[in-house]
């Protein structure tokens, strides 16, 4: 089943690598769990199908980074990018995106959030294994707000602009 508009988001863990200790947090990668990071919170979720990925670097984080400020203006208390990646990846591709203080690089390693949530895209076939979707979503407490999932091998509604637009 695939998450839909007015549901809750699943019960998962993210993990983000953390370059500084502090607020409870190590250095290096730190667990999440969903339910707590989202609570009382407006946040802009997209998922993408890898880190360091043409499309992902190129058009669908920028997309994100361009329009931070628009975001935070209209409410998103957090913008996170989520990924079928290890924290560790993550955390890299962050640095070279220059995402730090912008966007929360959350890693999916084991893909149980894409399970969860049913935005999972297998490309097993291609040799990546399963992967995320390419999608985003607003989540407001918990619950989805707006759903924009791409068509194979498209980038048209997911991005930040449209996610502004929506706001």
């Amino acid at each position: 089943m695939t998450i839909a508009i007015g549901d809750r988001l699943p019960e998962s863990t993210l993990t983000e690598f953390v370059e500084v200790e502090g607020n409870g947090c190590a250095l290096g990668p730190n667990a999440f769990k969903v339910s707590d990071l989202v609570k009382g919170k407006t946040v802009a979720i997209f998922g993408l199908p890898g880190a360091f990925t043409p499309t992902c670097s190129a058009k669908h984080v920028p997309s994100y980074l361009q329009h931070f400020d628009a975001l935070k203006a209209k409410g998103v208390d957090e913008i996170w990018c989520v990924s079928v990646n290890d924290a560790f990846v993550m955390g890299a591709w962050g640095r070279d995106q220059k995402s730090g203080g912008k966007v929360r690089m959350m890693a999916d390693g084991s893909a149980e959030f894409a399970r969860a949530t049913g935005l999972m895209l297998d490309l097993t076939a291609r040799g990546m294994g399963v992967r995320s979707d390419r999608y985003s979503m607003l989540v407001v407490d918990g619950v989805v707000k707006q759903l924009n999932r791409e068509a194979p091998g498209k980038f048209e509604v997911s991005d930040a602009a449209t996610m502004l637009g929506q706001l």
